[in-house]
């Protein structure tokens, strides 16, 4: 009895211990059964009833019809939902396919707002969506009634801490976005993927947005092409051309023959690397834009030049009629407040961006050293001596004006090298060419009756033509011998005419490759050390072989005869 006493005395301590035990971490116990509820059990449950409503306030603030498939609570990391499949519908004046087409959104709750009567977000995330940019013929944009719809809706600043009269605007982002662009019901091949967008109110009446991505191509593989970033600010107008809009974008670093097949579909064959910087302030339908363009170590794929070209060119312009238009627009390489010389400016307008023909035009060379033009033509041409030096000062003014007078060219204008010589490591003489250099536009009539003169059979011409004025080769004979010659869009003909020697002739074909094909067919004998009187032809169409043919029957009798009258 007593031994049974003793036993349930013992009993009767230690259950108060086992108790005080459970008691105490009781809360742990249910606070880890809740947490595992709150990630286990959400994801499980659709939030039926509140689908409609979710679509039908995202169909509100857009201006579209919205569509979802399915939309989950989850509790985890914050409250908020997930919707499933989002589709926006487009406006049917834009085409049939949705603007904007997602698998997944994720919308954040603000947990300050749980305690008041109207729910807010905190974000909208957008996880690889797809976006169609849609620009119709007259100039309209599918996003424009998008733009305007969010502007009549009131709003606070995405940043304010507490909820006030209006709701706050949420941050709205996306990650591994495809934009893709159309024109009228035709998608362009150009897109742009592994887009990251956001956009926020950081105060009521501005929205600030960011863009980062890399342009592509459906038609051929683009890799390697660079990334695009663009930050600004929207603000709020009555219609989309009074739109506040401050814009700063750049194409940073981008190698050149990537570049190429992004805006051409191809690679044109350079190599380098290209940064484009933007900046655009004013409004949608009136802004001022200032650009500049740089590359660095620009060179031909196909070889290696002993001095890669570098470009730097600065452009200010205006744009009007929602960036169709361009007018005052002024160009400088390199740019005005630049320490460097002069080497190019340019002027024009664009009234219509859709016609390229209609821009006005005027390129000016202020005055540089040819030798630096030549640099230039190293650069592109592979087959120009590198032991080939050139003297003078390239000067001229090119101009296009597609509303000139009737039967005048549209590209017209002239270029001078004035004292020019064109030295050569393969001829006996100081310098080829004798006295300046001018190349000028003219009217077809003019043109036809130049080559008359001179028997000279250029192809059939359209549009605007430049003929080479007589310049003095200094080619062997006491008196220089003449160049002259016609170009147009189909090709050019040369015409050489006076007293050269073989090996003068020779040495010039050597400096200038282009100008010495074929012309060793019509030289005259190798044995005939004395100049002799030539009269030369050289056609060549621009993708085609150049032909030199002489104008002389028997040469040998004419340098005789030319020889007894001297």
């Amino acid at each position: 009895m007593q031994e049974t006493d003793s036993t349930h005395a013992q009993s009767d301590t230690e259950s108060p211990r086992s108790g005080g035990i459970f008691r105490r971490f009781l809360f742990l116990w249910l606070a880890l059964v809740a947490l595992l509820l709150l990630a286990i059990v959400p994801p499980l449950i659709t939030v039926n009833r509140l689908q409609r409503r979710i679509a039908t306030s995202i169909s509100q603030s857009l201006g579209r019809p919205v569509h979802l498939d399915q939309v989950t609570l989850n509790l985890l990391p914050l409250p908020g939902f997930t919707l499933d499949n989002l589709v926006v519908n487009e406006d049917p004046a834009f085409g049939s396919e949705p603007i904007i087409r997602a698998n997944s959104v994720r919308v954040t709750l603000r947990i300050s707002s749980l305690w008041t009567r109207r729910v807010e977000f905190s974000t909208i995330s957008f996880t690889d969506p797809s976006v169609n940019l849609v620009h119709l013929p007259n100039g309209k944009w599918n996003l424009e009634s998008i733009l305007l719809q969010a502007s009549h809706i009131e709003a606070a600043p995405t940043a304010q801490k507490k909820a006030g009269p209006t709701p706050r605007f949420p941050y709205i982002e996306a990650t591994g976005a495809r934009l893709n662009i159309k024109l009228g019901q035709e998608k362009i091949p150009l897109s742009f993927t592994d887009a990251e967008f956001a956009l926020w109110l950081p105060s009521p009446e501005q929205w600030h947005l960011r863009l980062k991505a890399d342009p592509a191509r459906t038609d051929t593989v683009v890799s390697g092409a660079g990334t695009i970033q663009m930050e600004g600010t929207l603000g709020r107008a009555a219609s989309l051309s009074q739109v506040p809009i401050r814009l700063q974008g750049e194409w940073r670093d981008a190698p050149l023959g990537g570049a190429s097949r992004v805006l051409f579909g191809r690679d044109a064959g350079w190599r380098g690397s290209m940064t484009l910087v933007a900046n655009i302030q004013g409004t949608v339908g009136h802004s001022s834009v200032e650009t500049r363009f740089s590359a660095n170590d620009a060179r031909r794929a196909d070889f290696i030049p002993k001095q890669p070209l570098n470009i730097e060119l600065e452009c200010l312009g205006t744009a009007t009629n929602l960036f169709h238009s361009y007018d005052k627009v002024r160009c400088s390489w390199p740019p005005s407040n630049s320490s460097g010389t002069q080497v190019l400016m340019l002027s024009g307008s664009l009234p219509d961006v859709h016609n390229l023909n209609s821009a006005t035009v005027d390129i000016s060379i202020p005055g540089i050293p040819a030798d630096t033009f030549l640099d230039w033509l190293h650069v592109v041409n592979e087959r120009l001596p590198e032991d080939v030096s050139m003297g003078g000062t390239l000067t001229g003014s090119i101009s296009h004006h597609p509303e000139a007078l009737p039967g005048a060219p549209a590209w017209q204008g002239a270029i001078f090298v004035t004292g020019a010589k064109l030295m050569s490591a393969h001829a006996d003489a100081p310098s080829l060419v004798s006295g300046n250099i001018a190349l000028r536009s003219v009217q077809e009539p003019e043109v036809k009756m130049h080559s008359r003169a001179h028997h000279v059979a250029p192809a059939a011409t359209t549009g605007s033509s430049f003929v080479l004025a007589p310049t003095l080769m200094a080619l062997g004979g006491k008196e220089p011998a003449t160049l002259e010659g016609h170009f147009d869009a189909t090709g050019y003909t040369l015409h050489l005419t006076g007293m050269a020697s073989p090996s003068r002739l020779l040495a010039l074909g050597t400096a200038l490759p282009e100008l010495g094909d074929g012309l060793t067919a019509v030289l005259p004998p190798s044995h005939a050390a004395t100049p002799t009187f030539v009269d030369l032809t050289a056609v060549r169409p621009w993708s085609g072989v150049q032909v030199w043919t002489s104008g002389l029957a028997h040469p040998a009798a004419h340098h005789s005869r030319h020889a007894t009258h001297r």
